[in-house]
C-alpha cells in the first residue's frame, strides 16, 4: 500500500460515523419509505439508511447509542436495528398496530402505545422480550413517554381526549387528566414536575402537574398542533403546527408564544440535540426534517430523508 493510499484509506475510514463515538446523531422513521435515516447533525447531512419494517414510527434510541428500537405499525412489531453494525438485529412481537415509543432513563425499559389493544407495552432491553403491558382506559393510544425520573409513563390516547398515567412501580394506570381533542406529543420539564400536552384537533397546549395530575394552564398552539419537545433547561417547549407548517416556541415563565418559525409541510414529531442549540422537525407532507437553530429560533435547513418521515430520535 503507498504512503498515498494509506493516507486516502485512514482518512475515509475516520469520515464514518461510529454508533457510540461520533455524535449526536438524529433517527428519522419513514413509513412511506420502511426506511431509519440517519442524520449527522454536526454536518446535516444524511450519511445512511438502513431498513426498518413495512411502516416505521416510534423510534428511540439505546442509552448507549448502539441500537434503535422502531416500532412497525403493520408488522405489529419493535424493529431493533445495530447501529454500529448498521444491520438488523431481531425483532419483538408487541401487539396490533404500535405507535410512539418511550424509553427509561436508564434504558432498561422501551414502552410502545398499542392502538389496537389500547395498552401499554414494557420490553426489557436486558433480555430483548416483551415484558409485560398495561391496559389504559383512553382509547387508541398514540405516544408513550417516560417522565425523567422514570416514575410515570404518560400516555395520549387520539380518541380519548385525555392522558393516561401509569405508575412504572405498580404497573398500573393510577390516573387520567382530561385534555383537548385529539391529544398527540408529549414532552416533560428536566425535573419531571411538568408534562406538555399537545391536543391536535384543539390547536392547544396543555401544561400538566405530573405529580397532582391537574391541568395549570391551557395555551392556544398554531393549527393543528402535534409534537412536543422541551429544551433541556426547561425554559423553552416546542410545538409542530400540522396545518400551518411552523413550530411555535413557547417561553415556560410566562407560557407564551415567543417565536413561530416556519418549516416543512405537515410538520410532526422533533428532537432536540443534547445541547438544546438544534431542534429537528420531521416534515412527513415534504420529506425533509427541518432544522431550527433554537439560540435565533430560525430554520437552517431541510434535510431531504424518505417519504413520510414520521419523528426524530438523536443520541
Amino acid at each position: 500500500m503507498t504512503p498515498t493510499f494509506r493516507r486516502l484509506a485512514l482518512a475515509l475510514i475516520l469520515a464514518l460515523p461510529v454508533a457510540g463515538h461520533a455524535a449526536p446523531f438524529a433517527y428519522v422513521p419513514n413509513e412511506g419509505s420502511g426506511t431509519l435515516s440517519v442524520i449527522d447533525t454536526q454536518t446535516d447531512r444524511v450519511v445512511y439508511e438502513l431498513p426498518a419494517g413495512k411502516k416505521p414510527r416510534g423510534t428511540v434510541v439505546s442509552v448507549d447509542g448502539t441500537r434503535a428500537y422502531v416500532s412497525d405499525q403493520p408488522g405489529n412489531r419493535l424493529v431493533m436495528l445495530d447501529l454500529a453494525g448498521r444491520k438488523a438485529a431481531g425483532s419483538i412481537d408487541l401487539g396490533e398496530s404500535p405507535e410512539g415509543l418511550g424509553i427509561s432513563a436508564d434504558g432498561r425499559w422501551v414502552v410502545a402505545a398499542i392502538e389496537e389493544s389500547n395498552e401499554v407495552a414494557f420490553v426489557d432491553t436486558r433480555s430483548n422480550t416483551k415484558a409485560f403491558a398495561v391496559k389504559v382506559r383512553g382509547k387508541n393510544p398514540e405516544h408513550a413517554v417516560f417522565s425523567p425520573d422514570g416514575r410515570f409513563v404518560f400516555v395520549t390516547a387520539e380518541e380519548g381526549e385525555a392522558v393516561d398515567v401509569i405508575d412504572t412501580a405498580t404497573r398500573a394506570q393510577v390516573a387520567q387528566v382530561p385534555v383537548g381533542a385529539r391529544p398527540r406529543g408529549i414532552g416533560f420539564s428536566p425535573d419531571s414536575a411538568l408534562a406538555y400536552v399537545a391536543a391536535e384537533n384543539s390547536s392547544e397546549l396543555y401544561v400538566i402537574d405530573a405529580h397532582a395530575f391537574t391541568v395549570l394552564a391551557k395555551l392556544k398552539a398554531g393549527l393543528r398542533s402535534n409534537g412536543v419537545a422541551v429544551h433541556p433547561d426547561g425554559k423553552r417547549v416546542y410545538v409542530s403546527n400540522g396545518g400551518d407548517a411552523s413550530v411555535s416556541v413557547f417561553d415556560t415563565a410566562s407560557r407564551s408564544i415567543v417565536a413561530t418559525v416556519g418549516v416543512g409541510q405537515r410538520p410532526w414529531n422533533m428532537a432536540l440535540t443534547p445541547d438544546g442549540k438544534k431542534l429537528y422537525v420531521a416534515c412527513g407532507r415534504s420529506g425533509v426534517v427541518s432544522v431550527i437553530d433554537t439560540e435565533r429560533n430560525i430554520k437552517i435547513a431541510d434535510i431531504a430523508v424518505g417519504k413520510l418521515p414520521w419523528g426524530v430520535a438523536i443520541h
